[in-house]
């Protein structure tokens, strides 16, 4: 591990696999537990709790350090840091998995980007890419634009392999290999509404790239969980549209949150 990726010391809230993963890969960092007033050095605060604790991260922290968040959860985190001055901030797409607690992390590398998957945007993002990278792990960094379009691919990835999987209660890689025709229909579903919500054009290749991450991760279970962060931004996209008299342009994926229970 180089010496520079070591000496860049990191606040790291919350002592679960990923934080300590993070926390191993460093010297000097400071490990603040879910609850704690936050506190540590200048630089990067990396922020590895559940969705639902997010509030009370930024209540526990300063105000002059709120701007060093760096936020890596799953799911459409943009308007909610929005909601509070927090849209700039670095936010991390992670590909890599950390196994149980203590267990050195496995990169989130396919048939289709053997480079590796995880990225990073914002202030912070070269500081977490060096001390990935010095952990033996891939991270890009991406400007605003080029990461929007891997966010929302991530998005549809755990939305659509979720909603499969449950429909026919199977893990990651048998809706890979069993159910490729109805994955690969509604990956395409929703990255057509979620392109065009956010005003943007997924590169090409999206559901081939997607389908890759599900080969490498086959032994994932699946559940449609933490709604209102993953499927739920879809859901609402539906709902708006179809209360302003319009067709729903995600009927597939309403049917299949209906079928399951979720909504």
């Amino acid at each position: 591990m180089s010496a520079s990726a070591q000496a860049q010391a990191f606040t790291i809230v919350g002592g679960g696999r990923v934080g300590l993963a993070l926390a191993d890969m460093g010297t000097s960092d400071v490990v603040v537990k879910r609850g704690e007033s936050v506190h540590g050095p200048p630089g990067p605060i990396i922020v590895c709790t559940r969705n639902d604790d997010l509030q009370a991260v930024v209540d526990l922290t300063p105000p002059n350090r709120r701007e060093d968040l760096v936020f890596i959860q799953n799911g459409m985190l943009q308007p909610w840091l929005d909601a509070r001055d927090l849209g700039e901030n670095t936010q991390v797409l992670v590909y890599f998995a950390v196994a149980k607690k203590g267990d050195k992390p496995t990169d989130g590398k396919t048939d289709v980007n053997p480079e590796g998957l995880t990225a990073a945007y914002g202030k912070h993002a070269a500081a977490v890419a060096a001390r990935l990278h010095a952990g033996g792990l891939s991270c890009k960094v991406l400007d605003k634009v080029e990461f929007t379009k891997a966010m929302l691919e991530k998005l549809i990835w755990i939305s659509a392999f979720m909603a499969i999987g449950a429909k026919h209660g199977a893990t990651v890689g048998e809706v890979e290999k069993n159910h490729k025709a109805e994955i690969s229909k509604l990956i395409e579903e929703l990255a057509a509404a979620g392109s065009r919500e956010l005003g943007i054009s997924l590169n090409p290749g999206s559901v081939e790239r997607l389908l890759a991450y599900g080969r490498s991760v086959a032994h994932f279970p699946t559940a449609v969980k933490e709604f209102p962060w993953r499927n739920g931004w879809f859901y609402g996209i539906s709902q708006r549209e179809v209360a302003a008299g319009r067709p729903d342009p995600m009927p597939y994926h309403t049917s299949l949150l209906k079928e399951v229970k979720a909504v």
